[in-house]
């Protein structure tokens, strides 16, 4: 069953806003704090945490823009130095998460760099104590192959995201916010008529694959 369009959009608007709940927030309480404070040190120590707050807050829009919006233009393919750069601010905002990038190409189609981004965010999810996140692609003749690689000390992917991954919803009602990435990585690859697979987690390491061929 497929989520009416109002609907995910809703979903979407939700996992957005606690995304950047926290950022925004910290940015908020900075403020106040600065207001307050007459200590040069501590005045010097709150602006610090109001531009890492704000970098915070400009990675996630850049990402959300790409991977759930319009950017990168309205061409077919993109340029992965933007899915690179989105990917590389996403997860360097965690400091315990690294990204290995094993792209070779310089453009893909927007469909296989969407399907990117949204796993990319899921496999960094999963990584609770930190790791690593290797990606790599492969476009063929017939189609573009996705695979990434999350690897660290634990390892928790929910039952739910796994499922929308490989199956698709059940119904409107059993996708939450939290699962807005892997519906859309679902139904972005369903539409190309291709198969998106995620193994178990084995020697402290998941991975995720995603196939999509060219029409």
């Amino acid at each position: 069953m497929t989520i009416s369009p109002v609907d995910f959009a809703s979903l979407l608007c939700s996992r957005l806003c606690h995304d950047l709940l926290s950022p925004v927030g910290a940015l908020n309480n900075g403020l106040e704090l600065l207001n307050d404070e007459t200590d040069p040190e501590m005045r010097a120590r709150c602006l610090e945490l109001l531009n890492e707050s704000a970098r915070t807050s400009a990675n996630k829009l850049k990402f959300f823009r790409l991977a759930f919006g319009a950017a990168g233009g309205f061409g077919e393919r993109v340029d992965v130095r933007e899915a690179r750069q989105a990917v590389e601010a996403l997860l360097g905002d965690n400091k315990r998460l690294s990204l290995q990038w094993m792209v070779a190409e310089t453009e893909l189609p927007k469909v296989a760099v969407k399907v990117l981004l949204n796993l990319a965010l899921i496999a960094g999810d999963t990584l609770v104590r930190g790791g690593t996140v290797t990606i790599g692609t492969e476009e063929g003749t017939d189609a573009t192959e996705i695979v990434l690689r999350a690897e660290g000390p634990r390892i928790v992917l929910d039952p739910e995201l796994r499922t929308i991954l490989t199956e698709g919803a059940a119904d409107s009602g059993a996708v939450t916010p939290r699962a807005a990435a892997a519906y859309l990585v679902q139904a972005l690859v369903s539409e190309a008529g291709g198969t998106v697979v995620v193994s178990e987690p084995v020697d402290g390491a998941l991975l995720f694959g995603a196939a999509l061929p060219h029409g």
